[in-house]
C-alpha cells in the first residue's frame, strides 16, 4: 500500500534547481545595468582619464620641464611675438606669454573638477536638508522655505555672481575659489531642494511612514532614518549631473574675468584668452574647450546612465528584459 508521504512530490529548493540562480541587492542590479550601457563605459574612462590627468598635473610639469606660471619667451614665442604651435618642447603650444598650455590644462582640469565637485556636494547637502525640512514638516515652515528656493531661482544668479566677485574683490587663489564655489551652491542648491522637497512630500505618505508614526517614532527619526534613505537614488543621481553644470558655472566666470585669480590657470580663463588670438592661435581656444566637452558630456551621460540604472522600475538598458 502506498504510504500519504510517497505520493506528495517531492519539493527542491530553487537554488538546488539551479545553483547559479542567487539573490542580488539592489547596488548590484544597479551595476548589472550599468555594465550594459556601453556609452557610458566609454565616457567613464574618458572621464578617469581627465582625472589622472589632473592629477598628475606637477608631473607634468616636472617632465617638461614648464611651471604652470612660468613663462618662456624664447623658446615658447617665435621671432615675431607670437605664440608657437604644438612642438617637441610645447606638446600642445603655448600661450602668448610663452606658457605651457598643456600644463596649463592640466592645472586647470584640477580646477574645474574641485569646484564642480566641491560646489555640487555642497549645494546637495543645502538642497537635501531644506528640501526634508520643507517637504516633511510643512506648515508655515514649508511655505518659507519654498519661497526662499523660488526667489534664489528667480535671481540673474550670473549678473549677482559678477556683482559679488566686484565687491570683494578677493585677491589670493585660495579666497577667490573659496567664494567661487560658495556662489555656485548658492544659486544651484534651491532646484535640488525643490525636486527632494516634492520626493519627501510623496515618501511621508506611504504606509511605513504611517507605521513609524503609530510606533511612536519621532519626527526627526522619520526624517533621518526612514525617509532619507529612499533618496539615496534620487540624491546620487542629481549630484552627478549638478558638477557638470557647476563646472560650466565656474568656467564662464573665470571667463569673463571674476572667478579663480591668476597665475592659478583655469578652463574659463583660458577659453578667455584663447579667443583674442583664436586666428593665429587656434590651439589657445580649441584644447581647453575640447577638455571642457569632454569632461561635461562625460559627467552628463554618466549621469543618465545612473538615472537609468537605478530605477527598480524598468531596465531600459536591456530592453526591459
Amino acid at each position: 500500500m502506498t504510504s500519504l508521504s510517497e505520493l506528495q512530490p517531492e519539493t527542491v529548493p530553487p537554488d538546488a534547481e539551479n545553483p547559479r540562480v542567487k539573490g542580488r541587492t539592489p547596488l548590484q542590479l544597479a551595476w548589472a545595468r550599468f555594465r550594459r550601457d556601453k556609452v557610458a563605459l566609454v565616457f567613464l574612462v574618458v572621464l578617469l582619464l581627465i582625472v589622472v590627468f589632473a592629477l598628475t598635473a606637477p608631473l607634468w610639469a616636472s617632465w617638461t620641464g614648464h611651471p604652470y606660471s612660468a613663462t618662456f619667451p624664447k623658446t615658447g614665442l617665435d621671432e615675431n611675438g607670437q605664440p608657437i604651435g604644438p612642438s617637441g618642447d610645447f606638446w600642445l603650444g603655448a600661450d602668448q606669454l610663452g606658457r605651457d598650455v598643456l600644463v596649463r590644462s592640466a592645472y586647470g582640469a584640477r580646477i574645474s573638477l574641485l569646484v564642480g565637485i566641491a560646489a555640487a556636494v555642497l549645494a546637495s547637502v543645502v538642497g537635501v536638508v531644506v528640501g526634508t525640512l520643507a517637504g516633511y514638516v510643512g506648515g508655515v515652515l514649508d511655505t518659507v522655505l519654498a519661497r526662499v528656493m523660488d526667489i534664489t531661482l528667480a535671481l540673474p544668479y550670473l549678473l549677482i555672481a559678477i556683482t559679488l566677485a566686484v565687491t570683494f574683490q578677493v585677491q589670493s587663489v585660495a579666497a577667490s575659489l573659496t567664494m567661487t564655489i560658495v556662489v555656485i551652491a548658492f544659486f544651484s542648491f534651491a532646484a535640488f531642494g525643490r525636486i527632494i522637497r516634492g520626493q519627501v512630500m510623496s515618501i511621508k505618505q506611504k504606509e511605513f511612514i504611517e507605521a513609524a508614526r503609530s510606533l511612536g517614532a519621532n519626527r526627526w527619526r522619520i526624517m533621518f532614518v526612514d525617509v532619507l534613505p529612499n533618496l539615496v537614488a534620487q540624491i546620487t543621481v542629481l549630484t552627478s549631473l549638478l558638477i557638470p553644470t557647476s563646472i560650466v558655472f565656474e568656467s564662464t566666470l573665470s571667463f569673463l574675468g571674476v572667478g579663480v585669480r591668476p597665475p592659478m590657470p583655469s578652463w574659463g580663463a583660458m577659453l578667455g584668452e584663447g579667443s583674442e588670438v583664436f586666428q593665429t592661435a587656434w590651439w589657445l581656444l580649441v584644447v581647453p574647450a575640447v577638455l571642457l566637452l569632454l569632461t561635461t558630456l562625460s559627467f552628463n551621460l554618466l549621469g543618465d546612465a545612473v538615472r537609468d540604472a537605478m530605477d527598480p522600475r524598468g531596465d531600459r538598458q536591456s530592453g526591459g528584459k
